[in-house]
């Protein structure tokens, strides 16, 4: 009998369980439901002190007083100066994203090609020891390679020496006209894996039915890969551009491991002058700093995506 009762229960609840289901469904609120629980703790931790940041950048916040005085746009004035070191770091930050973006890409994607073709032997193997350098902090990486490219002990500089080419042991990480190429290859080695494995997806993802149409219409390999391969590969090349221009725009890590910003301001970048900002206790600047980067990485995305808006392509 009590069992009985029980299965009872048991049908009933199920009943109502699934009349809610349909009435949520009928009235399109169960993803809603799904996305509440993130979407409050996106606005809490993200959106919210972003505006709160927007906003302090019109202010002289810092930590010496207690008070916070609305400036206007003073602080935004300071960054834009013309002898300003601050226009330096958003100069350095532009051209470190668009110079290792492009590097990433053009590396990526050749890496890509080359371990696809048919003759290469060992590919999943090779592509591993490649993509390897992504699975490791950017702070170790920089760590090593300090090490490694240190003028006197470093292991690049000894090895030059040994096979007699004095000649091309450099300062690499001190010389002013040296520092900042040296950053952005550190950075493309580090960085050239994980783009080259997104492009060896898309480029498993083609029909090989139109590389045999081409062959038989006596096709080369470049034009193959003009008309064929990069039109297909273009949305995953957008994609890929947007993932290197957000992290360019926002790199820290490599730089401060490498050279914290040095010699001087050589490769000093907007993330790096706002965490000596807030070192020295001057909230105000550091956060419109923040908000600089903010509308500089909008802007360039907005361009971005724009440029290389995807287009369908007719199979």
């Amino acid at each position: 009998m009590l069992l009985r009762h029980l299965l009872y229960f048991e049908r009933i609840g199920f009943k109502l369980v699934f009349r809610r289901l349909k009435t949520m469904n009928r009235k399109k609120l169960y993803p809603w439901y799904f996305a509440a629980g993130a979407a409050l703790v996106y606005f809490l931790l993200c959106f919210l002190p972003g505006i709160l940041g927007i906003g302090y950048s019109f202010t002289d916040w810092n930590n010496f007083t207690n008070e916070v005085n609305f400036v206007g746009l003073d602080n935004y004035k300071q960054i834009f100066e013309g002898n300003s070191e601050y226009v330096k770091y958003i100069i350095n930050t532009v051209v470190f994203t668009i110079v290792t973006t492009v590097a990433k890409t053009v590396v990526g994607l050749a890496l890509a090609l080359l371990l696809t073709q048919k003759f290469i032997k060992c590919k999943n193997f090779q592509r591993m020891i490649i993509f390897s350098p992504q699975v490791m902090s950017y702070l170790v990486v920089g760590l090593v390679f300090k090490s490694m490219l240190h003028p006197t002990t470093g292991f690049l500089n000894n090895f030059l020496r040994s096979i007699g080419l004095d000649g091309l042991a450099k300062n690499w990480l001190t010389d002013l006209q040296l520092v900042f190429p040296t950053v952005m290859a550190v950075d493309t080695w580090k960085g050239m894996g994980y783009i080259m494995v997104v492009v060896i997806a898309g480029l498993l993802s083609i029909s090989p039915e139109y590389y045999e149409a081409a062959s038989i219409d006596g096709a080369t390999f470049f034009q193959k890969l003009r008309c064929i391969t990069l039109p297909l590969l273009k949305p995953v090349l957008v994609n890929v551009t947007v993932l290197n221009v957000t992290y360019g725009l926002r790199v820290f890590d490599m730089i401060y491991s490498l050279t914290n910003g040095g010699p001087g301001n050589a490769t000093g970048v907007i993330n790096t002058a706002v965490y000596k900002e807030f070192s020295k206790g001057n909230l105000a600047m550091g956060t419109t700093l923040s908000s600089v980067l903010f509308f500089v990485m909008l802007a360039l995305l907005y361009f971005i995506i724009k440029s290389m808006e995807n287009k369908e392509v007719e199979a």
